[in-house]
């Protein structure tokens, strides 16, 4: 009977992790194919829904370009 009642409340805890997973890949599937060309930088920054107010195409490259370093800090990679 205990089982019952802690069945509903892993399920609960469990759902928060797999939000947190799936928002991890698409930040890191975004700075990938930004990184590949596949996607412009104001693209990119909109796919990610940050906060961005500038028009200008290079400092949106700046501006995602430090964005995406912060989740390859162990890459030397010039975008």
């Amino acid at each position: 009977m205990k089982y019952l009642l802690l069945l509903p409340v892993f399920f609960v805890l469990i759902t928060p992790s797999e939000a947190v997973t799936t928002r991890m890949f698409k930040v890191l599937d975004t700075c990938a194919r930004y990184r590949l060309k596949e996607k412009t930088a104001l693209v990119a920054i909109k796919d990610l829904k940050l906060k961005y107010e500038g028009k200008e195409e290079s400092e949106a490259e700046l501006f995602i370009k430090l964005y995406c370093s912060v989740f390859t800090p162990n890459e030397n990679v010039d975008f």
